[in-house]
């Protein structure tokens, strides 16, 4: 069985950060996510997703996510339920991310700081970021020179 999520979106509002009755970290945010077609009207419509991040992620989501900041978050899908104050069952859906990745780096958004965006999870992830910048990792970065690429090297 599996149950993994990818989504890319906007936040909502600024992540709110608390903790547990026994000191755990947990921040909850929600994000925007585009669907892939217009309304009869022409407008675009979004699903709005509640996110829950937990311990040293959630501090990280909440010191550097905020509203309006295009995200990418990876998790699992969670349905939990209570008993409201009118006995009745409430259902909720939500996002548990153990990885969240910052797709906007502070110049594009026009505050003035400088270098590289983190990207954040929960530590189980195999990459290896070293003092290098994002760019001198990416083999498909541009460069700014053609490609030299053969037409025998094409698979069609």
């Amino acid at each position: 069985m599996l149950n993994r999520v990818i989504l890319i979106g906007r936040l909502t509002k600024d992540p709110e950060l608390r903790y547990t009755p026994t000191g755990v970290a947990v921040t909850q945010f929600t994000i925007a996510v585009d669907r892939p077609f217009t309304s009869q009207g022409g407008e675009r419509e979004a699903d709005f997703i509640p996110v829950v991040t937990w311990r040293q992620l959630a501090e990280t989501c909440a010191n550097y996510l905020r509203k309006g900041r295009l995200t990418a978050v990876e998790g699992r899908i969670q349905v939990r339920n209570y008993e409201n104050n009118e006995g009745k069952r409430v259902y909720i859906t939500e996002v548990i991310a153990d990885n969240v990745r910052f797709l906007e780096s502070n110049r594009q958004l026009g505050n003035g700081h400088q270098g590289d965006e983190p990207s954040f999870g929960t530590g189980n992830e195999n990459r290896s970021r070293g003092g290098s910048s994002r760019k001198d990792n990416d083999p498909f970065s541009d460069d700014g020179k053609p490609i030299d690429i053969s037409d025998d090297d094409l698979p069609f």
